[in-house]
């Protein structure tokens, strides 16, 4: 039997999972990521903890596996989005922290660039909004305000990545600065009909070309990792952001399909295949995992606050002790009691795109709860992800495509059956969660296991996938529409304050 590493970092963890050659899970090992907050809309995470954690889990999962380095055929990585890394070449240290991708600091230089007129030509070459989400106008912070940055980037000395590139760096010993097209394509920076990076919108953000990485195919030869880390020197064949890669893992490889993530934000993504669709919904088109040089993509909605609202009802409110007693409290009570909360801490994402929105909770009553509230945190998950798919099945269809029929579902929070269920209700189609839903780091150990042989193609992968359970829709639609209509209610209130 084969083996596959998979390297999954995300913005509130790190994780490591070994997968067998039927992509099962074999073992598993995760690390908590501290969080860094400045000051209001600014977050960050240290590089170094980043790295070292992520090697510490790679390592315990490895031991827990019962196996030996070299007994696994190839490594992959998936990662948070976005998050920009500036480092210096000779010593691998970076020069500040890293700016995750919920940071808005950028937003007066997004706002510059949209007045600048280039909003249009953005989002023709790149498929995106003019956004501080995106790590372009975060690179060009990096480059403006930590001191002799840009000097240092003008004589060569500095490296730029995501997160991705940031962990091949270290696990080759610095030999390979590279990245692949689908966290390419998450910068600003790419031009996803070419997968080259676009001279025009370096020369916009101030950006010197030689601080950024080769762009590869997802699936390729990426180097290999330092012997001295893991035991071995194990090839390195996959590479994926992590909402492609949970693209991937769900074996969404056909146009019209479509999963959601449920982690920290929420992202949902339809595969178009090898048609770039322009979105007039709000949606970003972005490069889906490509195992060839062929541009494959798909549209895609991404909600700032997902998972990351039952922390804040943990850590801010302290209605709960764990993550995991929120359900619990959510079905003490019958519904939310007309209480409606949108979570817009750092702004909308799509298809609302408000960086100055705030969260809000609307609908107080004197018998109002805190089970009503976590009830209501729960529900403003699915909401959000509602207004994606809807927004998204408009784009379907006016390309002449039929709209989204069903919704495949992975991240932690899918196995919460009440959330999966009003999903259900308000979507009026079936939501499906897989036997493995830790479909992200999946899809990065698929990619690798196609570069290094373990996998002869996608259809041999398509045939691993298998469903646990299917939520149908039990609400009726007026009611799933009266609902949806509070929610829209309560975010015009939210972009009001």
């Amino acid at each position: 039997m084969r083996y596959l590493l998979a390297l999954d970092q995300g913005t509130s963890s790190s994780r490591s999972i070994v997968f067998n050659d039927a992509g099962q899970i074999v073992s598993q090992a995760q690390r908590e990521l501290p969080q860094i907050f400045p000051q209001p809309g600014w977050v960050e995470h240290d590089p170094m903890q980043i790295w070292q954690g992520q090697l510490a889990t790679a390592k315990e999962a490895i031991a827990k596996a019962g196996i030996a380095a070299n007994q696994i055929a190839g490594i992959g990585i998936t990662n948070q989005r976005e998050t920009t890394v500036l480092w210096q070449r000779k010593t691998g240290q970076p020069i500040h922290n890293a700016l995750v991708w919920q940071d808005r600091r950028t937003e007066a230089t997004c706002v510059q660039l949209r007045e600048q007129g280039l909003a249009k030509l953005v989002q023709q070459k790149t498929g995106l909004v003019i956004d501080p989400y995106f790590s372009g106008t975060k690179l060009k912070w990096l480059l403006d305000n930590v001191p002799q940055a840009r000097a240092q980037a003008a004589r060569g000395e500095l490296a730029f990545g995501t997160i991705d590139t940031w962990l091949l760096w270290q696990l080759t010993g610095g030999k390979v600065h590279a990245t692949d097209v689908s966290n390419a394509s998450r910068t600003m920076l790419m031009n996803v009909h070419t997968n080259q990076w676009d001279q025009e919108h370096l020369a916009a953000l101030d950006i010197p070309a030689s601080l950024l990485p080769e762009i590869k195919p997802s699936s390729a030869d990426h180097g290999a990792s330092d012997a001295a880390l893991l035991g071995a020197s194990i090839p390195i064949g996959g590479m994926a952001g992590d909402q492609q890669s949970a693209l991937f893992g769900q074996a969404c490889f056909h146009s019209g399909m479509a999963k959601n993530t449920y982690g920290t934000g929420c992202f949902m993504l339809m595969h178009t295949c090898e048609q770039f669709q322009t979105s007039s919904n709000g949606l970003l088109t972005t490069s889906a995992a490509q195992t060839s040089a062929q541009p494959e993509f798909a549209l895609e909605g991404s909600v700032f606050m997902g998972g990351a609202i039952v922390q804040w009802l943990r850590d801010g409110l302290g209605a709960i002790k764990s993550s995991r007693d929120i359900e619990q409290l959510a079905q003490s009570v019958p519904d939310a009691g007309g209480v409606v909360l949108v979570p817009a801490f750092t702004g909308l994402g799509a298809p609302y795109w408000d960086a100055n929105a705030r969260g809000t909770i609307t609908g107080l009553s004197r018998g109002s709860t805190v089970a009503h509230i976590a009830r209501a945190a729960l529900e403003s998950i699915a909401f959000q992800s509602t207004a994606l798919l809807l927004a998204m099945s408009k784009d379907a269809v006016a390309a002449g495509a039929a709209p989204v029929h069903e919704l495949r579902v992975d991240g932690g929070a899918c196995v919460n059956d009440m959330l999966m269920q009003f999903q259900a209700d308000l979507l009026g189609i079936p939501v499906i969660r897989p036997k493995v839903t830790e479909t992200t780091a999946l899809g990065a150990a698929y990619l690798a296991g196609l570069a290094t042989g373990v996998f002869a193609n996608k259809a041999a992968l398509a045939q691993h996938w298998r469903a646990d359970r299917t939520f149908t829709p039990q609400l009726s639609r007026p009611e799933a529409h009266a609902r949806m209509q509070a929610w829209e209610h309560a975010v015009r209130q939210a972009r009001a304050v």
